[in-house]
């Protein structure tokens, strides 16, 4: 596999591959789901960061995957004056889960970064744009239609696509090892 060179460590191109089909799947998923409440939509881009964030070590690359998919929920939301309250959300939010999943332990990782991540992502949102130009609705009503089943859904959906992933990670970093 080739290999892009950097002044401190080499950055794995498959990764870099990997984090953009993933973001880049995140976006279709994203785009597809239509508003549930007050224009606000459960952010399924979030699922696809969050395996990101589990699955590929270098924490530039997650950095870079977390920056791509706050510019992508900010073009595609159907938030008013949202587009600034995803990118400071999805900042927080890839800083957040970056520092759960150094810390929790690997029984409870994917709930703990489903759950928490997904309610981090929905608290940030929902404070940032209440602070730039107000909500739509009440920040309970839109925490209790919106963020609460998202958490529930984004959760779900990451018991059942990061072993998958994190499978398929696994057999091509092993299969890197073994080529010449």
């Amino acid at each position: 596999m080739r290999r892009v060179e950097s002044s401190r460590a080499e950055m794995r191109v498959g990764d870099l591959v990997l984090a953009g089909l993933l973001v880049g799947l995140g976006l279709i998923l994203h785009g597809v789901f239509p508003g549930v409440f007050a224009g606000m939509k459960p952010d399924f881009s979030l699922i696809m960061l969050f395996i990101i964030l589990m699955i590929i070590p270098d924490r530039r690359i997650a950095l870079v995957a977390g920056l791509a998919t706050a510019v992508i929920t900010a073009l595609t939301t159907s938030f008013p004056n949202g587009q600034i309250a995803n990118i400071v959300d999805k900042i927080v939010t890839t800083v957040v889960v970056m520092g759960l999943t150094a810390l929790l332990p690997k029984q409870i990782l994917v709930v703990g970064v489903g759950a928490i991540g997904t309610l981090v992502s929905g608290v940030v949102f929902l404070g940032t744009a209440a602070w730039l130009s107000g909500l739509p609705a009440s920040f309970a009503s839109l925490m209790a239609a919106v963020v609460l089943p998202a958490a529930g859904i984004n959760t779900i959906a990451l018991l059942v696509l990061y072993p998958l992933a994190a499978k398929l990670y696994a057999m091509q970093t092993a299969s890197q090892v073994s080529a010449p």
